[in-house]
């Protein structure tokens, strides 16, 4: 399958419930990234099929979103991605993926401007490549 995620995914293990168009589930979130995530479940789902998505942070607070389901492997899962994340929900996925991942790669600050972060260890500050 090739590769479509404008964010890097981060293994994570949560539980979650999702709200699709045939019923309500309880299922657990086996990646995670500000763009979106896989969903294990061996429930069938539509591609393009819109849900609300509340995911279960380890500090016990309920977190929810809107997605798309962007790709289905049947009777394993789903990838969804977010949309209409506001910066709130943003800082929420960073800072649960900062938690569980000391030194992450993932988006910069703001919606408007995501970049990919690099490590400074990967970067040669003498001659400005990086490595």
């Amino acid at each position: 399958m090739k590769e479509n995620r404008a964010d890097p995914r981060f293994d994570i293990s949560l539980s979650a419930r999702w709200q699709g168009s045939q019923a309500n589930h309880n299922v657990r979130i086996s990646d995670l990234s500000v763009g979106g995530c896989y969903v294990d479940t061996i429930v069938e789902v539509i591609v393009g099929e819109v849900l609300f998505l509340q995911i279960l942070l380890p500090d016990g607070q309920w977190i929810e979103f809107q997605g798309v389901v962007a790709h289905r492997a049947p009777r394993l899962g789903f990838g969804v991605r977010f949309v209409n994340l506001d910066e709130n929900q943003c800082c929420q996925i960073r800072s649960l993926l900062m938690k569980e991942n000391p030194n992450p790669i993932f988006c910069a600050d703001s919606l408007e401007s995501r970049k990919f972060l690099i490590p400074l260890e990967k970067i040669d500050l003498t001659s400005r490549t990086i490595m």
